[in-house]
């Protein structure tokens, strides 16, 4: 992991309370893996004090791309950054997601609610990359929330929308397009982040159907690094139950690991 205390913004879009910023951060887009995040200080003063965990969306040899929606004051005064501004970044962080050997020639399901497509525009580029073929399903409420549907049309991938109101795609919850795509065909493996609840019926989903499957978890964190204990879940290794950190063992987990607020 590198800290870059001058990762220059070279470009910024955003579509209403969703936002892209892309930095120049050479060390750690070299290091970047896909499920990874970074912690990013968001403002000069003490407040807010704590670094934001973002994902990393993209990554070229230099630079770094993280897509955010603004849902509190640390988001609010990211999406406020402008191109030539330079960003306080620790990185790469955390666990990222699995790419087996045993992909390639397959079909793999990557799953995004809303923001929680973040993660996923990498992860399909490198599936792409070791010979899999990502099939991308990305949800939302309303059309205004699938802001990446244009990028994810031209990188060439199969893209399956959804909205809760019908406004664009399928009608309906993505967890129900996954259900009626699974009727028809197999894939490899399922990639997925987004609402607690989508993941967590996505799990079921998978266990239904026999496939595996590993989820991005989000949550508040102290320190990024594993130290401070702040960002706990429950995780199930075997038969037992333990507190593991989502920033140091995660964020990405096993979905047949993650013991879901119910259980």
């Amino acid at each position: 992991m590198f800290q870059d205390k001058n990762a220059r913004i070279t470009e910024t879009r955003n579509w209403g309370n969703y936002f892209l910023l892309r930095m120049s951060a050479p060390q750690i887009a070299r290091e970047a893996r896909p499920g990874q995040f970074l912690m990013i200080r968001v403002s000069s003063s003490l407040n807010p004090l704590l670094r934001r965990p973002l994902s990393i969306h993209n990554c070229t040899a230099s630079e770094i791309e993280i897509f955010f929606q603004v849902t509190g004051e640390g988001t609010r005064l990211l999406s406020k950054k402008i191109t030539g501004e330079e960003l306080d970044v620790m990185g790469p962080c955390g666990c990222g997601f699995s790419l087996k050997p045993e992909f390639k020639g397959r079909e793999i399901f990557c799953v995004g609610g809303g923001r929680g497509l973040a993660p996923l525009f990498f992860l399909a580029r490198e599936l792409q990359t070791i010979g899999a073929t990502p099939v991308v399903f990305y949800g939302g409420q309303t059309l205004s929330d699938l802001p990446l549907k244009n990028r994810l049309e031209e990188a060439g991938w199969e893209t399956n929308f959804s909205t809760d109101d019908g406004s664009y795609g399928f009608t309906g919850l993505v967890t129900q397009l996954v259900e009626q795509e699974l009727r028809n065909r197999k894939p490899a493996f399922l990639f997925g982040c987004g609402p607690e609840g989508m993941m967590a019926r996505l799990a079921d989903i998978c266990q239904l159907s026999n496939l595996g499957a590993e989820f991005s978890l989000e949550s508040i964190m102290g320190c990024g690094l594993g130290a401070c204990w702040g960002c706990v879940r429950k995780i199930k290794k075997g038969s037992e139950i333990k507190y593991h950190r989502i920033c140091q063992d995660g964020p990405v987990f096993p979905a047949e690991e993650i013991v879901w607020s119910g259980d």
